[in-house]
């Protein structure tokens, strides 16, 4: 698997270069900076993209904001972000179409060598990989059950979200009308009691929720 690596700290990037080749991977590129990972990337077309958060020019959310690029421009390259903290608008920004293929773990809970490359081989082949503070920071909240209330059809509309799916999409999938999926759209933001604000999005967090919750426990 063809893997370009993002990470201004040389030492760190290094130790990330062995370890994957160890495991198998090929490591195409490497990157110091946000902007040379984005013309790495278009340069060599990698499966999947290993960036850090916090890295030049500007040594804030700079990888973050290149992941979204990445996304953008090259929608068939996956992205596993690994970070110190949790970046909240740019982490929902990144999740804004869907948790497919994308990837956010916090360096400090990230042990174990083969979960760390099962999460990768996840990510690239279309899944997700997310630490379950970044998901609950993202929420704002700690709730046991977030989805008890909903139906088996808001359930299933939910589940075709978290695929990335469009209203059209998810009518199309179900045979039913797009009025139908906007109505229980609807009703799942408003028993998830998701919060209300310019900032927020609150498809995206009805997402998180359910990746957060198991399905038919």
């Amino acid at each position: 698997m063809r893997v370009v690596i993002g990470e201004d700290q040389g030492l760190f990037r290094q130790g990330m270069v062995r370890l994957l080749e160890r495991e198998g991977f090929e490591v195409v590129a490497e990157a110091a900076d946000a902007d040379e990972l984005v013309r790495k990337v278009h340069a060599h077309r990698p499966a999947i993209v290993v960036t850090d958060v916090r890295m030049p020019p500007n040594n804030t959310d700079d990888g973050l904001r290149a992941a979204l690029t990445i996304r953008q421009r090259f929608p068939g390259t996956a992205v596993l972000v690994l970070s110190q903290y949790v970046a909240e608008r740019s982490a929902l920004e990144l999740l804004a179409d869907g948790a497919q293929g994308v990837g956010y773990l916090l360096k400090d809970r990230v042990g174990d060598i083969e979960v760390f490359c099962e999460a990768l081989h996840r990510v690239a082949d279309g899944g997700s990989a997310l630490d379950p503070e970044v998901i609950s920071r993202l929420l704002g909240r700690h709730r046991e059950d977030p989805l008890d209330e909903l139906s088996s059809r808001e359930r299933e509309v939910l589940a075709l979200m978290a695929e990335g799916r469009s209203n059209k999409g998810i009518a199309e999938q179900l045979v039913v009308t797009e009025y139908a999926v906007e109505k229980h759209v609807r009703g799942i933001l408003q028993k998830l009691n998701l919060p209300v604000a310019p900032s927020d999005h609150r498809r995206v967090l009805a997402v998180l929720a359910y990746l957060r919750t198991p399905i038919g426990r």
